[in-house]
């Protein structure tokens, strides 16, 4: 896969209080990504990206909400969420500052 195509496969991270939880105890973190990206696409993302090894990458699709305004029946659109877990010893630092 070209390095065009991997550096658009990661959308953000998604930042919530589960992913939080997840990224201590089992050493995961998610990401928002494409909805036609592949597990294989994310693993060499995160690794490229992070320069990090990667051990395994669990994708779910998020649907989306069904919600109401004055009547107005309206949709929130979907997305998908990767799971990914690292290595032994390998973090991601998102914040990207140094500590003093």
């Amino acid at each position: 896969m070209n390095k065009e195509r991997l550096m658009t496969v990661l959308v953000q991270p998604h930042v919530s209080e589960k992913a939080a939880t997840v990224a201590e105890k089992a050493n995961q973190y998610v990401f928002r990504v494409r909805g036609d990206a592949s597990k294989a696409e994310v693993k060499q993302a995160v690794e490229l990206m992070f320069e990090v090894k990667v051990d395994g990458v669990n994708l779910l699709n998020k649907p989306g909400k069904t919600r109401r305004f004055k009547n107005v029946a309206g949709r929130r659109n979907g997305f998908k969420k990767a799971y990914v877990s690292l290595q032994a010893g390998q973090t991601i630092d998102f914040t990207g500052g140094t500590a003093k």
